[in-house]
């Protein structure tokens, strides 16, 4: 009885850190940038400048496509924009609304040659299809070495 009290009130205290946490999230923009929170503190802010591309990153998985809207900084970092996601399980509406006023914000306070498209990582060009034929041809060497070492 003990134990399961403590499991409990364990559970309970982490759902509500993590709702805690999930409500205060959030993105904001301004005229010095986009303020990303992730719900502790005031949050970051990352000027205009520093920022050279803004997209959405598609993701699929088992309940359907999560679509999120992330900015790419001058050093290459990328960072999701916390509350500009769209999914089956989490829809929001008026989610390439608020994705295309973050572009007009975005535009309207740099230089087009400040702007800068990053090329895909290595995660992005790889599908699963591909990683699966990948592993598939380095577990038949491997078992085909295998095989040739103990003959």
């Amino acid at each position: 009885m003990v134990t399961a009290s403590c499991v409990s009130g364990t559970l309970l205290v982490l759902w509500g850190v993590s709702f805690f946490l999930v409500r205060r999230s959030g993105t904001t923009i301004g005229a010095d940038g986009i303020t990303i929170s992730w719900g502790m503190g005031r949050g970051r802010t990352h000027p205009w400048n520093q920022i050279r591309w803004i997209d959405i990153r598609e993701t699929r998985t088992n309940s359907g496509t999560v679509r999120t809207a992330r900015i790419t900084l001058a050093g290459g970092q990328r960072r999701s924009l916390p509350a500009l996601s769209h999914s089956n399980l989490y829809p929001l509406p008026d989610f390439d609304t608020d994705v295309q006023r973050v572009i007009n914000w975005w535009e309207l306070s740099t230089d087009p040659a400040t702007r800068i498209q990053p090329p895909k990582p290595p995660r992005d060009r790889i599908t699963p299809q591909s990683l699966g034929v990948i592993l598939g041809l380095v577990i038949t060497a491997v078992i085909v070495l295998v095989v040739l070492a103990q003959n």
